[in-house]
């Protein structure tokens, strides 16, 4: 049985996004015959989401006719919400996030799978012994909420893991650092930084991997497609809009190219866009971004179907979501077509030799 010490609910501020791309779009004057597009985050300015502030950067969605403004995400803004409702027309979201909100008649479609594969872990300390799901049983384990505890509940149910205390934490590190819980949740290029960053008071020293037990969800069979590009049905279906998501989908697989292989004037991108968080953070982050999309078998963006079923199987076997979705949940046709004109460009879709680089974190990320 699981008990949590709060109940939550994925949160909807309409207001909180309606301010957002009011203030945000302003006038209608794009400078000319570009289409003005909005794209909704799932969260603050970071190297998360590089890959489209360098497409801004780089001229990248202009060169294909468009004229993006880039909303930032907050705890209480659901970028599903957000385009279901007219208010952008491209929104990032984990993929169980938004079949949850099709269930309730969002009317979403994938066109674009960038991330590969799951940045979700769940971190504890080496000497609480923690290495399996199983052990999680009588302990406390934090975990965010609003639809990011999914595949944490799906490995739950997976393993019967029995009498696990969920705790809500906050977006960061300090119920863990402080031993309020027994292990949180953490992503690969974010939170786990968070904590390698600190000092170990025992020793003065930034706490290392070795100090920390790590359970990936892609180890134990619960892990779920994530950042995903998603529109509204209905807008799609409109005249015209089809070429408007394949060239902003161009644009947008190119500027993950270009963090690719431009590594530090992509970390620079970000930071000329106000993190919150220091330069070697956003470097770690941009490092284990790229983790997550490269390689791309199939070209950037474009579903696996094997990934796509693995995440419907987990979620529906686990009470994520009630029944599998449609055929119509997602589309590869948009990101084949920007996937060849960019290989018609001679760029690299796939990343194949692709390697990651050693990042070395300074206190507190600076």
């Amino acid at each position: 049985m699981i008990h949590r010490r709060k109940r939550w609910a994925t949160l909807v501020s309409v207001v909180a996004a309606f301010a957002l791309v009011a203030a945000a779009c302003g006038d209608d004057d794009s400078g000319g015959d570009l289409t003005p597009i909005n794209l909704q985050l799932q969260w603050v300015t970071q190297s998360q989401f590089a890959g489209y502030f360098a497409a801004v950067d780089q001229g990248f969605y202009e060169d294909e006719g468009l004229d993006v403004t880039i909303l930032q995400g907050a705890v209480d803004i659901v970028p599903q919400q957000v385009v279901a409702s007219g208010q952008a027309q491209f929104g990032l979201a984990w993929v169980p996030k938004a079949l949850v909100s099709n269930e309730e008649g969002a009317g979403l479609v994938n066109i674009g799978q960038v991330f590969q594969r799951s940045g979700t872990l769940e971190v504890s300390w080496a000497d609480t012994g923690i290495a399996a799901p199983g052990d999680w049983a009588g302990k406390k384990v934090g975990t965010w909420g609003f639809g990011n505890e999914f595949e944490l509940t799906a490995a739950i149910e997976r393993f019967s893991v029995a009498d696990v205390e969920l705790v809500q934490q906050p977006f960061d590190m300090s119920l863990l650092l402080n031993r309020e819980v027994d292990a949180a949740q953490a992503m690969t290029y974010n939170e786990y930084a968070q904590v390698l960053e600190a000092t170990n008071p025992d020793t003065g020293e930034l706490f290392t991997p070795d100090d920390l037990n790590v359970i990936n969800f892609n180890d134990v069979g619960t892990a779920m497609l994530q950042d995903a590009v998603w529109v509204s049905s209905d807008w799609l279906a409109e005249d015209s809009n089809d070429e408007i998501a394949e060239a902003f989908l161009k644009a947008t697989f190119r500027g993950w190219i270009f963090c690719r292989d431009n590594f530090d004037a992509c970390v620079d991108i970000v930071i000329a866009n106000g993190p919150t968080l220091g330069l070697s953070h956003q470097a770690w982050q941009l490092n284990e971004i790229n983790k997550l999309i490269w390689p791309s078998p199939g070209g950037i963006g474009v579903m696996d179907q094997g990934l796509w079923d693995q995440t419907v199987d987990v979620a529906t076997g686990e009470g994520v979501i009630q029944n599998a979705p449609g055929s119509d949940a997602f589309r590869t046709d948009l990101a084949e077509a920007a996937v060849k004109a960019l290989s018609d460009d001679d760029l690299d879709t796939e990343g194949n030799g692709y390697s990651p680089i050693t990042v070395t974190l300074n206190p507190g990320g600076e």
